[in-house]
């Protein structure tokens, strides 16, 4: 079998990992303040559709914005301080092309693993691994 026999094959056998044209979409942060504080009420929707932990998702929000959080008994994410959704949207979509979406592909497809105390993204649609 020729090169371009095999390529023929290749291609007509490969999986379709994209499917259709669908872009990933992030719930749009609903935030109320509470006093001195910022209450994000749909966090928990928001860490579901990332398939990350809570935790990590948590933690790059306190360290992008400057502040302490926690997590209330309802899944909310209570952030010291003032903060207006477009600010909140913009460390989201800085967490989802870093931890999110693979830097190869572009598809949400990956997991986050840590080798040798580095944190790394491994996509499951092209294979890819790199470091975050």
């Amino acid at each position: 079998m020729d090169y371009d026999e095999q390529l023929d094959r290749a291609l007509e056998n490969k999986p379709d990992t994209a499917g259709e044209e669908t872009r990933f979409d992030v719930p749009e942060p609903r935030v109320r303040p509470e006093g001195h504080v910022t209450v994000y009420e749909n966090f928990q929707a928001t860490v579901d559709r990332l398939g990350r932990e809570e935790d990590h998702v948590l933690k790059f929000l306190q360290d992008e914005l400057g502040t302490s959080a926690q997590i209330d008994e309802r899944g909310r994410a209570r952030l010291k301080g003032e903060f207006n959704r477009r600010r909140i949207q913009n460390v989201l979509d800085e967490y989802v092309e870093t931890y999110v979406l693979c830097p190869e592909c572009g598809l949400p497809d990956t997991k986050l693993t840590t080798e040798q105390g580095v944190e790394r993204i491994a996509c499951d649609a092209c294979g890819a691994r790199s470091s975050v």
